[in-house]
């Protein structure tokens, strides 16, 4: 079973899955799709390739339209994927992916371990619908057994899209560059009405509040952002709270 890694430390995987593709033992490679596409010091035979990478992103839309269309109402819920089994984090995201569930939503995550974990196997323990959205990269170890429906994507632009396409709120446990990058891009996307009606939850007021501290006296008080957008997000450390704002905000 999938389990955290707190130190960080990276161990190749027996298995990798690429998109489509899945490599074992010495066929592991080290470098990602999403690497050679931005590998500005790579061989020119690119020039002669993108149209058919185009292709492949165009693919990897079409399946993930097709897989993920007919969904419930959903819910993605972000965290670290270094948060440790035994943690009390990794019991809290199990508790919200069952609430969420209970809650009549899908719960999507990353797919991966820790966090993203927790909620699938929470959703799954509440015979919810369970999802994950993998990415390919160097030391990947593969969806978590939790998901019940799951897609590997090469790109991290076009997983993003689905995390936000197919979701009517988000919930952010503590986590690292990657939950800090989909909790502002979604922070963003409401700030400039790309979507509208889309509650932001964060779990855990000891761990966001020198972010939070950090918006409100300086970027706010610099004139980088309004008083306004501190009104985007909730922060709170009861998960049943977590579930029934994002539940009110969602159904508005």
């Amino acid at each position: 079973m999938p389990t955290g890694n707190p130190e960080g430390k990276k161990v190749p995987p027996d298995e990798q899955r690429l998109g489509p593709v899945l490599r074992r033992r010495d066929q592991v490679t080290t470098s990602t799709t999403d690497q050679r596409l931005l590998d500005a010091g790579g061989p020119s035979d690119w020039v002669h390739t993108d149209p058919w990478r185009v292709l492949r992103i165009q693919s990897e839309f079409i399946e993930g339209f097709g897989t993920l269309a007919e969904l419930p109402p959903a819910i993605s819920v972000f965290g670290s994927s270094r948060t440790p089994v035994d943690s009390p984090e990794y019991e809290a995201g199990v508790r919200l992916g069952r609430g969420l569930a209970r809650a009549g939503w899908a719960v999507i995550t990353g797919g991966g371990p820790g966090v993203m974990e927790a909620a699938n196997k929470g959703a799954c323990e509440a015979k919810g619908v369970s999802v994950g959205l993998g990415i390919e990269l160097p030391y990947e170890h593969g969806l978590n057994p939790y998901v019940d429906v799951g897609l590997n994507f090469r790109y991290f632009f076009v997983r993003k899209m689905m995390f936000v396409k197919y979701a009517q709120g988000f919930v952010v446990m503590p986590g690292g560059m990657g939950t800090l990058d989909e909790l502002f891009e979604s922070l963003t996307l409401v700030q400039t009405e790309k979507v509208t009606r889309f509650p932001i939850v964060l779990y855990g007021t000891a761990y966001w509040g020198g972010l939070v501290d950090w918006l409100k006296n300086t970027m706010v008080a610099q004139g980088k952002a309004a008083e306004k957008d501190l009104l985007l997000f909730h922060v709170t450390d009861d998960v049943e709270e977590a579930v029934a704002l994002v539940s009110k905000e969602a159904a508005r």
